[in-house]
């Protein structure tokens, strides 16, 4: 690789990374936020009840019960994740990463419980994808905010 030398005496062009950079500009407006903050959960919530209802049934018909199960999940699923969106920011970093952490594990425990695993093997699947979680959101809370939960940077 054949790269010209700066000149001496020039000033370094910064890098990518060394550019500061103000936040993200918001292209919503307030309206938008407020419907995406309803429309958003009811989506997952359906995509969610519909996954369950499917896990439930592997393969066989559709049947009232089914689709009774799988609107029941959806919406129940969409009221939880409404209070934690409504509630989370409220909370501190760990407080927040546990109930993100205790959301998720319950939420993929439920969905494998219902392809007829073992109870036991459900409860390892769930723990195991709640650690995750729980590392993942704990990074990113730790890392972006400070001790009373302002975001740093």
């Amino acid at each position: 690789m054949a790269q010209a030398a700066p000149a001496p005496g020039a000033t370094p062009r910064p890098t990518r990374a060394a550019v500061t950079r103000g936040p993200a500009p918001d292209v919503f407006d307030a309206r938008t936020h407020r419907i995406a903050r309803l429309t958003v959960p009811v989506l997952l919530g359906l995509v969610y009840g519909y996954w369950a209802a499917a896990n439930r049934r592997s393969g066989s018909p559709v049947t009232g019960w089914n689709l009774l199960f799988g609107f029941v999940t959806a919406i129940l699923f969409a009221v939880v994740l409404m209070a934690i969106l409504t509630m989370a920011p409220r909370m501190r970093r760990e407080a927040r990463a546990l109930t993100w952490t205790a959301f998720v594990g319950c939420a993929f425990g439920f969905l494998y419980s219902q392809t007829g695993e073992s109870i036991l093997r459900s409860i390892g699947m769930s723990l195991a994808i709640a650690a995750v979680t729980f590392a993942v959101f704990f990074y990113r809370y730790y890392t972006r905010e400070d001790a009373t939960g302002h975001r740093v940077g």
